[in-house]
């Protein structure tokens, strides 16, 4: 039985047939129960008032036994004996009509008279009506009656049985249904078709479920579309240098062009570009491992802000922008590794810097938060525009592919900027408008006191 549906199906079943056959045995014995008490009870008031009329038409309780006894209710039902079911005392607790245990003649039980009946004749009592414990029987009238009851309760059971079946029949058509769409969609993903989508039907944990997958088949896809694009970018990155180092090579092998200085130097330079492509890559495999070594300090906010700004300085000086770094008051101090967030905010401050026109500013501020400390590196820049905002920090992501190219940027700065970030436990966001500048927050950790 591997389907899940007809599983569900005999489960609903299986259930409501349970809880009908308790419910029918319930009802039955409760029913019958009632129906007796609701005899009894009708023929105690019958026989009450029929010796009470003895009583007062013959002046006491003489021959009130032949008399009541002929009267009292019974069947005799498939050839049983009459059934007597009551018997009356008198006054002083006498037995003057009997039935069952009681005995004509003989003095009632003080416990027996306490449980009775008091007859009552205006306001007097003249006598104890008292109960036989054996129940009535019944007649085939109440008999038929009682069978024509059970009947219809097993007809509604097995209705309800077949209720309970197409209801379980729709029910597991509905829980079913999503479960074969996620594991068709599965299917196909494990196939290799990333971009599976299924249809959310309900707002209840399968609408949960389906939206997750949804959601995941979505981040796959992109993330298997990020992976196509990095290792294309990292083959391109690695061709540029490549090519040049080996023109070169080729043609002072063959006498072409002769070895200076000038061309060993830029020789160098694309040595030290595939160097840079390299580090920047180990760096991310470390940190996505979470294996990235940090050497936390406690490292001061102001004196970290304004070694950052003395090392740009006079790149700022040269692109005519000011360069400024400010701490507020009551800054903690941060716990993390100085020498990766010196990398981190000079990666962002080279950025503000190329995209900053002359005569702009470039701005290094810190300040105190809930148990943490926010860095912010915000320029006057020309913005980012609002479709690549999303992207900015996805690796070799190039919002301006010519400018970047042209000066031997590999797209991984801010991506390695964002993972040393969140190795330290922290944030990094960002908020820019084109024409008005770009801001980088930081949210850190910082150091505890003492």
């Amino acid at each position: 039985m591997r389907s899940l549906r007809v599983r569900l199906v005999l489960t609903f079943v299986a259930v409501s047939l349970a809880g009908t056959l308790f419910s029918l045995l319930l009802i039955r014995l409760t029913n019958e129960r009632a129906f007796d008490d609701l005899r009894l009870e009708q023929a105690r008031q019958e026989f009450a008032a029929e010796a009470l009329a003895y009583y007062q038409a013959s002046g006491g309780w003489a021959g009130a036994n032949s008399a009541l006894t002929n009267h009292q209710p019974h069947q005799t039902g498939q050839g049983n004996p009459p059934a007597v079911p009551f018997a009356v005392a008198d006054a002083a607790g006498v037995i003057v009509v009997s039935a069952g245990p009681y005995q004509l003649g003989a003095q009632a039980p003080a416990d027996r008279l306490a449980q009775g009946q008091a007859l009552e004749l205006d306001g007097q009592t003249v006598g104890t009506m008292l109960v036989d414990n054996q129940p009535l029987l019944r007649s085939r009238e109440e008999e038929r009656y009682l069978a024509r009851t059970q009947q219809m309760l097993l007809l509604g059971a097995l209705g309800a049985t077949a209720v309970a079946l197409g209801l379980g029949l729709v029910l597991a058509q509905a829980l079913t249904r999503p479960l074969q769409a996620l594991a068709a969609a599965s299917r196909a993903m494990a196939a290799g078709d990333l971009r599976q989508q299924v249809p959310v039907r309900t707002r209840d944990e399968l609408g949960d479920l389906a939206s997750a997958f949804n959601q995941m088949s979505a981040d796959l896809s992109r993330a298997n579309e990020l992976r196509r694009q990095m290792t294309a970018d990292i083959a391109h990155d690695l061709r540029t240098p490549l090519t040049v180092l080996a023109g070169y090579f080729e043609s002072m092998q063959d006498g072409t062009l002769a070895p200076t200085p000038e061309r060993l130097g830029l020789m160098e330079q694309e040595v030290q570009q595939l160097r840079r492509l390299v580090d920047d890559l180990r760096t991310l495999t470390l940190a996505d491992a979470g294996e990235l070594t940090l050497q936390r300090d406690q490292v001061p906010p102001a004196e970290l802000l304004k070694g950052v700004a003395a090392r740009y300085a006079h790149q700022a000086e040269q692109k005519g922008l000011r360069l400024a770094a400010s701490t507020a008051p009551g800054t903690p101090d941060l716990e993390a590794d100085p020498e990766r967030l010196v990398q981190v905010l000079g990666n962002l401050v080279t950025n503000a810097l190329r995209y900053t026109p002359e005569g702009g500013q470039v701005t290094l501020s810190a300040g105190p938060a809930e148990g943490a400390v926010v860095l912010r590196v915000a320029d006057t820049g020309v913005g980012i525009p609002p479709e690549d905002l999303p992207h900015i920090f996805d690796r070799f992501y190039r919002a301006d592919k010519s400018r970047q190219q042209s000066e031997g940027e590999s797209g991984l700065g801010l991506a390695i900027a964002r993972s040393l970030v969140l190795a330290h436990g922290g944030t990094l966001t960002v908020e820019s408008q084109v024409g008005q500048g770009t801001c980088f927050t930081l949210t850190l950790p910082a150091a505890r006191a003492g």
